[in-house]
């Protein structure tokens, strides 16, 4: 939400962050800085969430009530106050007090299960999924309550958990599972990439790399292929890891530019597995025009990130910002709210 407007940002008192990291979350955003165990900290804190729009804690459950910051002390002098909290489970429940973490939320939620081939191990994804969907969904229901304000004044409170994100992200899945015969999904034995899609969908193998393919008729691509073992009657789900291993082995007799050109002839939604010094290098990459620079004027090095992937009426939100040190606009901000 960085770049979709202002944003404030309360720290509690800790090192300066330089990171890469701390660069690309905190851009776009002011930093006030406070000891929430000073009270006389925390009574600014409170004068300035009295004018705020939109408040987010990702604290457990619990600390935000000792601290008064909750939602129920907070609607009482700021009632149209639009509250976000995110959990690791939920408020409620046995597991509240868990610690909440985006590969425990993979794990336990049974996306982990759903990924890689048949006789793999559970595999995560090599990237915090869970981190970044509940933050979607958490922004979804800001931006909900604030148009509802808009309309009615009143404000409201947005709960979201890594764990519940992280099974709406599986919604299809796990719906084919609750209204099925009770039976677990199975990975197919050879490049698994849905559970719930039957052959030629998945990633295989070439001659001098890989390739997806994603959409097309078995016996149109044993055709266009010359394999007969794919162009009888059986069904591509129930005979998947049969008819995946033909499309296989023949898949790894060529190159994958020689296979894209002959799928693509052949209308076969396809596409070749890029690592990212690939794709930077791609046509589509530039193209697209999707890195921006957002050091610091102090900093000498140049920091590289992707731009906000939204755009409005052909222009993009946030761009040419950078993260503040930490606490840099507590003056400031104490002014202009007369804290």
């Amino acid at each position: 939400m960085g770049d979709s407007g202002r944003q404030l940002t309360l720290n509690n008192l800790t090192s300066d962050g330089d990171s890469v990291n701390f660069q690309i979350i905190n851009r776009g955003k002011e930093s006030y800085a406070a000891d929430l165990k000073n009270p006389e900290d925390l009574k600014s804190v409170r004068r300035l969430i009295d004018r705020a729009d939109v408040m987010i804690s990702n604290f457990r459950p619990g600390i935000m009530e000792r601290m008064g910051l909750d939602y129920e002390t907070v609607k009482k002098t700021n009632p149209g106050i639009v509250y976000g909290t995110v959990t690791g489970y939920g408020t409620e429940g046995p597991w509240v007090k868990k610690p909440g973490q985006d590969l425990l939320a993979q794990v336990i939620s049974g996306a982990a299960y759903l990924t890689g081939d048949r006789d793999d191990p559970p595999i995560a994804l090599g990237l915090s999924l869970a981190d970044s969907i509940t933050g979607t969904h958490l922004a979804q229901g800001l931006l909900a309550c604030l148009v509802r304000r808009g309309k009615t004044g009143v404000g409201g409170k947005v709960e979201v958990s890594l764990l519940e994100s992280m099974m709406d992200l599986q919604f299809e899945s796990f719906s084919n599972y609750l209204n099925g015969d009770g039976r677990l999904p199975q990975r197919s034995k050879l490049g698994n990439a849905n559970v719930d899609l039957g052959a030629p969908y998945g990633i295989y193998k070439t001659k001098d790399g890989f390739i997806a393919v994603s959409m097309g008729s078995v016996k149109a691509l044993g055709a266009l292929l010359d394999e007969p073992g794919l162009m009888g009657d059986d069904d591509p789900m129930e005979k998947r890891d049969e008819l995946k291993d033909i499309i296989a082995r023949r898949l790894a007799t060529d190159t994958t530019a020689h296979w894209l050109e002959v799928l693509q002839k052949g209308d076969f939604w396809c596409g070749e597995i890029y690592d990212w010094d690939q794709m930077e290098r791609s046509e589509f990459f530039t193209a697209l025009d999707t890195l921006i620079d957002i050091r610091r004027p102090d900093l000498k090095d140049p920091i590289w990130t992707t731009k906000c992937p939204i755009r409005v009426n052909g222009k993009r939100a946030g761009e040419g910002t950078f993260a503040p040190r930490l606490g840099a606009d507590t003056e400031k901000l104490r002014r202009e709210f007369g804290l």
